[in-house]
């Protein structure tokens, strides 16, 4: 995505600095400040120059931009995978095009159709006697801690999935559990679904491949966590608002 500065507005681009929009390799993401939004996937090693304008990673936009346009950006970033995993059927090799009816891309050999993919994920937060468990993912780029997340396996409903992700990363067993609330989540392709659960027993067995370290924390004393736009940070938020309010 492109910024200026440290604006949190759209960046308003003259038409004559822009390129003429060709519909067939653009895709509309949405409306934002009632202005039509549009991703385009030129397949071009050329980035579009703008004057007093600096291309960040989506994930650094968290802090430049509202919520509104970190969607938008999220959703082109989306689309813009599906595109670029598309250049050619998956079945017989032919190339795709775009239809132009739907958000889909057809191969004209053997009529094989594909849709942008949406990867479902769990992400939950489990408490226990005031405090909430928090985890170090051996991915993480910074020492943050977080709730714990996994995608969800092919004939599994979500609550499986949430009991069988904290078994196999820190080895507790949960109970419970409550839906939460949901987030597109562009990294790349996932739908979080977001859960609340209680402690059911068990001792903390870190799964090291993916776990670097976990434990239990009261609010005064927690790690770094995630920072705000992220549905992570609202089930951690949301553990200590309830700590907080009277009971």
């Amino acid at each position: 995505m492109r910024v200026s500065g440290d604006r949190t507005e759209p960046l308003r681009v003259r038409a004559r600095d822009l390129p003429q929009l060709d519909t067939r390799q653009a895709l509309h993401v949405g409306l934002l400040n009632a202005i039509d939004c549009y991703v385009v996937f030129d397949r071009t090693e050329e980035g579009l120059e703008i004057p007093g304008t600096e291309w960040v990673p989506l994930r650094g936009g968290q802090g430049k931009f509202a919520e509104e346009m970190f969607q938008i950006y999220g959703r082109a970033q989306h689309l813009l995978l599906w595109a670029g995993n598309n250049r050619f059927c998956g079945r017989c090799g032919h190339v795709m095009t775009l239809k132009s009816d739907e958000r889909c891309f057809l191969c004209s050999a053997c009529g094989f159709t594909s849709y942008p993919r949406i990867s479902p994920a769990i992400i939950v937060s489990v408490e226990r006697d005031g405090k909430l468990l928090l985890a170090r993912g051996r991915g993480f780029a910074t020492e943050m801690y977080s709730v714990l997340a996994g995608f969800v396996e092919p004939g599994e409903s979500l609550e499986e999935c949430v009991r069988r992700e904290i078994g196999e990363e820190v080895g507790i067993e949960v109970k419970n559990i409550r839906y939460f609330g949901s987030q597109p989540w562009p990294f790349p392709d996932s739908l979080m679904i977001a859960f609340t659960a209680e402690y059911a027993g068990g001792e903390l067995v870190i799964d090291s491949r993916e776990i670097v370290d976990a434990g239990w924390f009261y609010p005064a004393n927690f790690p770094p966590i995630p920072r705000k736009l992220s549905v992570a940070r609202a089930l951690i938020d949301h553990f200590v608002a309830r700590q907080e309010s009277p009971r």
